[in-house]
């Protein structure tokens, strides 16, 4: 390292001493001035170390200072051009707002300052690694533009799943920041296959989110190097919500949570059930195609209409006129949720991706991971599932935390590349 430091001149001390002649007694006392001498300046401690080789493609600047803090950080690359980007907001690194370029030599800058206004600059250089060639494939379901409902969580999903001991490193890639601020918290499934962003409580209409999954070069042990660096922006909608019992085989459907609209429904029958639970709509289709010749229950393909996902597995809301007379009496279908045409085509004008659907009654759970389970947990076990420290004070509106005074850490806040959307899977395997 170099470091280059600044500090102010000597200061000279004078101590006077007069003496106090006076008629009855002498007497003779000493004042000293001493001025106390100023700090040092601040000290830093700054990777990538200089002359590093080999540095990621997702590298931030880490910084440590003692003494002062942080006034300036500046990187630019090998023609001299500097690289936006921004600082954690626990102040532990500054984020370049794009993945660095293979290969590339990179010049860093970091000037801190002190209470007395004495700086230290540290300076110093690095080259990156070259182009991964085994990659972590990954997918953010989270598309610009968009409007998604309340429940919608933040997901991205990864083939194959990452590993415990690499969650962390992931984890602080994944970047959300929400305007007017509503923090919440990600959770991995078990298989590290999905891990999902939300905040305690619904999130308020209104609300714009911003994502950036950044994960270009991210080193993932024996699963290589993370893929793509992704970033989108969406609107939450209206509060819309669903609930479906089997009991009544009826759909209530709820709007700033007064009841709208309640619709028949037939769902699985006995040998098919569908799932009970909590899940999200994931994407909706005006019409697509079941095939399900390759399941084991399977053995048809059958064109639907307003259909929208709500589990991997292949169960839906869709339109059903050949089960219109069983809607509201009885269960005939293979795990979907059967409504009318007319019902259907109302259902998709009036719910968005993210609305939450609840299901109770049925003769089987649904399964963690099928689908984007975010919400069929409690907070506690929801928070279970961080690789990181959640803060203890971020709980559902009317608890309390347990140890509200315990350290967390920080969430910096999103970069804003070019954003790039999700690939969108096929809705194969459903049942009608």
């Amino acid at each position: 390292m170099r470091v280059r430091q600044r500090t102010a001149g000597p200061v000279i001390v004078v101590a006077a001493a007069l003496p106090l002649i006076l008629s009855s007694c002498t007497s003779r006392t000493e004042s000293k001035s001493a001025q106390q001498a100023p700090p040092p300046p601040p000290t830093l401690s700054v990777t990538p170390a200089a002359d590093a080789r080999d540095v990621p493609l997702s590298a931030e600047v880490g910084l440590a200072v003692a003494g002062g803090k942080i006034t300036g950080v500046t990187l630019t690359d090998g023609k001299g051009s500097p690289i936006d980007g921004a600082m954690r907001g626990d102040g532990t690194s500054w984020i370049p707002n794009r993945p660095l370029d293979p290969k590339q030599a990179y010049s860093v800058q970091v000037t801190a300052a002190n209470d007395t206004g004495q700086t230290s600059t540290w300076s110093s250089a690095f080259t990156t690694m070259a182009k991964p060639t085994k990659l972590q494939q990954s997918t953010l379901y989270f598309q610009n533009n968009m409007t998604y409902g309340v429940a919608m969580p933040v997901t991205v999903s990864f083939d194959p799943g990452i590993p415990k001991e690499s969650r962390a490193d992931v984890q602080k890639r994944l970047f959300v920041t929400t305007d007017p601020p509503q923090p919440g918290a990600w959770h991995w499934d078990e298989s590290g296959k999905q891990v999902y962003y939300r905040a305690p409580d619904f999130w308020k209409t209104g609300t714009k989110i911003s994502v950036r999954s950044a994960l270009t070069g991210v080193p993932m042990g024996k699963n290589g190097y993370g893929d793509a660096d992704r970033t989108a922006s969406a609107t939450i909608g209206d509060h819309v919500t669903m609930e479906i019992d089997n009991a009544t085989k009826e759909m209530s459907v709820f709007k700033d949570n007064q009841l709208v609209k309640k619709i028949p429904v037939s769902m699985g029958k006995p040998s098919t059930p569908t799932s009970s639970g909590k899940m999200v709509i994931m994407e909706k289709f005006e019409t697509t195609v079941f095939d399900t010749r390759g399941d084991p229950n399977g053995g048809y393909v059958v064109q639907v209409n307003d259909a929208q996902r709500l589990t991997w597995g292949g169960e839906f809301i869709h339109a059903a006129p050949w089960s219109v007379g069983d809607q509201g009496e009885r269960n005939v279908s293979h795990g979907c949720t059967n409504v009318s045409n007319a019902n259907a085509d109302w259902l998709m004008k009036n719910s968005n991706v993210g609305d939450l659907v609840t299901i109770k009654g049925t003769e089987v759970t649904l399964d963690p991971g099928n689908g984007w389970t975010a919400w069929n947990m409690t907070w506690d076990e929801y928070v279970k599932g961080s690789a990181l420290p959640v803060p203890p004070d971020l709980r559902p509106a009317g608890e309390q935390a347990a140890n509200p005074g315990a350290p967390v850490a920080g969430a910096p806040p999103a970069g804003s590349p070019t954003p790039t959307a999700p690939a969108t899977p096929a809705p194969a395997g459903a049942g009608d």
